[in-house]
């Protein structure tokens, strides 16, 4: 049987990347990267929907839709057309997910949250023909009393695991009573560690789906006892 939603195609085929992550000597949770703003278009599908975005140096997956961000999109399930939100797009680097989140859920308010400066500028560029439904800012312009329906994330794992455990630790609390986030994590990059973290600061967890080394992890609040 042929899939009907066909996985995520980068515009380019795959390119290794550093160990650390960089591009032109910015980390891409660099606060205000020091290379040159290059921008170039990055086209990729998603559920039978092309989707073409700017990126840029100095930011994640500057040249490719990112291999797990392409799993994630592909097995996690996109938010319904009347999902009234809001959703999060959660260190949304040029605002991939942002965008296919924008165009599902044309009724929801999404929110792109990152610290580095370039990322937030090109998503704000690409979220741009959603209007005022886009939300594009620094973790700290997000207003504090907004609870999230989703929130999506394929998180910064080479910050470390102290950052790491910082962030999730500071947005899975913003998820509403019934919300849900998804993250994509690399199973060499500690995947399945990550999940044994969540499920003790008492996540209810669950791995969603497996593909290409990726965990896909579905986490929401565990039922009231």
């Amino acid at each position: 049987m042929t899939d009907p939603h066909p996985e995520p195609s980068p515009a380019a085929p795959p390119a290794a990347e550093g160990p650390a992550a960089t591009l032109d000597g910015d980390h891409y949770f660099t606060a205000v990267p020091g290379s040159a703003a290059r921008t170039r278009p990055v086209t990729f599908a998603v559920a039978g929907h092309e989707y073409t975005v700017a990126a840029g140096r100095g930011v994640f997956s500057a040249t490719r839709l990112d291999p797990g961000t392409a799993v994630l999109l592909r097995k996690a399930p996109l938010p319904a057309a009347d999902e009234p939100g809001p959703l999060l797009d959660l260190g949304c680097g040029y605002g991939p997910i942002a965008a296919v989140l924008a165009d599902r859920a044309r009724a929801a308010t999404v929110y792109a949250v990152d610290v580095n400066a370039r990322a937030r500028e090109l998503t704000a560029a690409n979220l741009a023909p959603h209007g005022g439904r886009a939300r594009v800012s620094d973790p700290d312009g997000v207003p504090p009393g907004v609870a999230f329906a989703q929130i999506w994330s394929n998180p910064p794992i080479r910050v470390g695991k102290a950052d790491l455990h910082a962030l999730l630790g500071r947005w899975l609390p913003r998820l509403a009573a019934d919300g849900v986030a998804w993250l994509v994590v690399a199973r060499h990059l500690g995947g399945d560690s990550l999940q044994e973290w969540l499920v003790a600061q008492g996540w209810a967890v669950h791995r969603h789906a497996s593909q290409k080394g990726f965990r896909v992890l579905r986490v929401g609040r565990r039922p009231a006892a």
